[in-house]
């Protein structure tokens, strides 16, 4: 009979998706911002790219905190997401709706991220991690901002440019 999986389980499972996903997104938001026509937008872009860098660097001390490796496990969730984004840049490049459907892509990615830290935050402060929950606490501010952000740049330009 195979053991029971636990919290702690789950807990290491879901490090080892956003693990991934965090770096694969690093990837996705340097093409997103080289396909950005708004100055503004690229240069947001290329801000949460650079801090996407450092939340991957407080995730491997997340996984230190936890006494595991860091390691990435394949996310089949931000692959599609990242498909589609590379779809969008392809298929509305050079359009008035370009930005538009970069930051819809950009704001899914985002909403993936901001669901997987929520829930880690919330595992690692049931499992006693209180270092932990401090740094995904700090990486769950940092994706609502940008959230937050690509949601106003949408309001103030993008959305009126498209249509």
């Amino acid at each position: 009979m195979a053991n029971p999986k636990t919290l702690e389980d789950a807990f290491y499972e879901g490090l080892k998706d956003i693990y991934f996903a965090e770096r694969t997104s690093v990837r996705a938001l340097k093409k997103a911002a080289k396909a950005a026509q708004e100055p503004k937008l690229k240069e947001a872009l290329e801000r949460h790219e650079e801090e996407s860098a450092q939340q991957v660097e407080r995730l491997q001390q997340v996984f230190e905190i936890f006494g595991k490796a860091a390691r990435g496990k394949t996310c089949e969730a931000i692959q599609g997401l990242m498909a589609e984004l590379e779809e969008h840049i392809e298929d509305f490049k050079d359009s008035e709706a370009a930005d538009a459907v970069l930051i819809s892509g950009a704001q899914a990615m985002e909403h993936y991220e901001i669901a997987r830290y929520g829930t880690l935050r919330s595992w690692a402060a049931q499992l006693g991690l209180n270092d932990a929950v401090k740094l995904l606490e700090q990486t769950l501010a940092e994706e609502e901002k940008t959230d937050e952000l690509l949601t106003q740049m949408a309001e103030e330009f993008a959305n009126r440019a498209a249509a």
